[in-house]
């Protein structure tokens, strides 16, 4: 029998007890992303026995990661560490009696049905809204509840999705934001939040593994202006959603308009990407938001943004992007969701 004697503050939490412990160290959690988030949300579920905590995230370490991405260190960015592979490494030291799984990859409609399913909840580590959009297609397809969380600057927000049952994330937002978000490469971000948001989020993944109620709201706040605002959205179901209502997986659909394409250009180490649901780019607001991010260059027909010394990306008032200096397809979504956020 598993000894409980490490949980013991844990289980002396009555909502919780000696018997959430033990339907905790039964559940499989997968989390999508191990930045500033997931970092987090794995630290809190290992640490508080979840059994089987998978981590999936498609980066490396980098310095600039460690003023918020809590279980790096600067010898994992010196050594080009994998993040889940850092995670796994310092989390097997924290818990080894829970099984902790580290995947490198890049989550996309083709293998996210293999690294989700058969998990009891999905939680949102990521930072772009494409692949929120497909972590919810999926929940919603496979019935698996899935904790949404987001922070950017010094805002966050996060929500408990449990498919039947509340809306899905597609009920309360509708659609895919066009054009550049904002995100923590252009407008920068604060550790405290996203601690807190990440937080939140491994909380709510606990209330669900032992059938406690969980969070009914869209919960939104700004620790640098203190405001906090709480949505009730028991009752925001799309009655014509296309996901939980009429069971259209656009996100799964490599023919839906809400894909967006990428070519390798043949000889040119340049991949091209090509947003289908963008309809048009306002290139001066683009280079007001990237030009604290690195040298920008604009002229009536397309943006060039230097983002490092490798590559150039190259936007077009259609929505359409190139970055040259890659040819890998994974590499050119990382440039892609770095500075675009969709």
């Amino acid at each position: 029998m598993e000894n409980l004697d490490r949980y013991s503050r844990q289980t002396l939490f009555k909502p919780i007890g000696e018997e959430g412990q033990r339907k905790l160290l039964k559940s499989r959690v997968v989390v999508v992303g191990m930045g500033a988030l997931g970092t987090v949300i794995a630290n809190h579920l290992v640490r508080s026995g979840v059994g089987y905590v998978r981590f999936i995230d498609r980066d490396l370490v980098e310095l600039s990661n460690l003023q918020r991405q809590s279980l790096y260190d600067e010898e994992d960015a010196a050594n080009h560490l994998p993040k889940v592979i850092a995670a796994e490494q310092k989390l097997r030291k924290v818990n080894s009696t829970v099984k902790v799984e580290a995947i490198i990859a890049d989550l996309n409609l083709d293998n996210a049905e293999e690294l989700l399913g058969g998990f009891d909840v999905i939680v949102d580590g990521t930072d772009n809204f494409s692949t929120r959009y497909l972590i919810n297609d999926i929940a919603v397809k496979l019935n698996i509840p899935w904790v949404y969380g987001g922070a950017v600057s010094s805002r966050g927000m996060f929500a408990v999705i449990v498919p039947g049952k509340t809306p899905c994330y597609r009920c309360l937002f509708p659609e895919v934001p066009a054009g550049l978000g904002e995100t923590c490469d252009t407008i920068g971000v604060l550790s405290p939040i996203t601690d807190i948001v990440g937080s939140f989020e491994a909380v709510e993944v606990l209330k669900l593994l032992v059938g406690a109620e969980h969070n009914p709201n869209l919960e939104q706040l700004d620790i640098w202006y203190s405001s906090f605002l709480q949505m009730d959205i028991s009752d925001g179901k799309n009655p014509e959603c296309p996901a939980c209502v009429h069971h259209q997986y656009d996100f799964l659909d490599r023919s839906s308009i809400q894909q967006t394409t990428f070519a390798i250009l043949c000889g040119r180490d340049t991949v091209q990407i090509n947003p289908r649901n963008v309809d048009s780019i306002n290139l001066e607001n683009l280079a007001k938001s990237l030009k604290n991010s690195g040298k920008v260059s604009v002229n009536p027909f397309l943006l060039r943004f230097f983002p490092d010394e490798k590559a150039t990306m190259v936007f077009f008032k259609d929505g359409r992007v190139l970055i040259h200096g890659v040819e890998d397809i994974t590499e050119a979504r990382m440039y892609y969701s770095r500075f675009v956020g969709a």
